[in-house]
């Protein structure tokens, strides 16, 4: 079985050990072609409280955490840049 990986930019850190990532979905509508993006959050845990606003991520699926925490940060691919 595969393990569902997704990459997104963290939106929010503000929680102990959690963070909220976006993940963007790029598809032309159905019908009329144009490019329509979804995006959808996702709660993951952050052990470390590593991420900031900001950084691109990468998200793993993982057993149930919490009510709403499914995923896990697998790794940091960009951190943002604090001006």
């Amino acid at each position: 079985m595969a393990v569902k990986e997704r990459v997104g930019v963290v939106v929010s850190d503000k929680m102990d050990k959690t963070v909220v990532v976006a993940v963007e979905n790029r598809a032309p509508h159905p019908k009329y072609g144009k490019i329509v993006v979804k995006t959808r959050r996702y709660k993951a845990h952050d052990e470390e409280n590593s991420c900031n606003e900001g950084d691109r991520v990468r998200i793993r699926e993982t057993r149930p955490l919490s009510r709403t925490k499914r995923w896990i940060v697998a790794e940091i691919l960009s951190s943002a840049t604090k001006a």
